[in-house]
């Protein structure tokens, strides 16, 4: 857990670009990002994004910077995991965004 110490962009899988765009919703650090959690941090950077950001480059990239592993050698159960706490997410965000219209 040491890896926390160190800036965003001294992370694995987080390079200028991402970090830059990590600050702008308010993650500073990786302690934010895990109390935030990947997928939460995922879909803000969706919603500010013109483009949806690709998962692998984003999602796994995040988890794989709390874990301290490259996003490529995350285990194929992890990343089914964070597929489906994402659909589930969205699920949540898009019915709290219909009950306010």
């Amino acid at each position: 857990m040491d890896h926390f110490n160190h800036r965003l962009t001294d992370a694995r899988n987080i390079g200028p670009v991402i970090a830059k765009k990590l600050n702008e919703i308010g993650i500073h650090s990786l302690t934010a990002l895990a109390i935030l959690t990947p997928v939460k941090a995922y879909i803000r950077l969706a919603n500010q994004s013109k483009k949806t950001p690709p998962v692998s480059h984003y999602l796994y990239a995040l988890q794989g910077a709390l874990m301290n592993v490259y996003w490529i050698k995350l285990p194929k159960r992890l990343k089914k995991e964070l597929i489906d706490k994402l659909e589930k997410e969205r699920g949540r965000e898009l019915k709290r965004n219909l009950k306010g219209n």
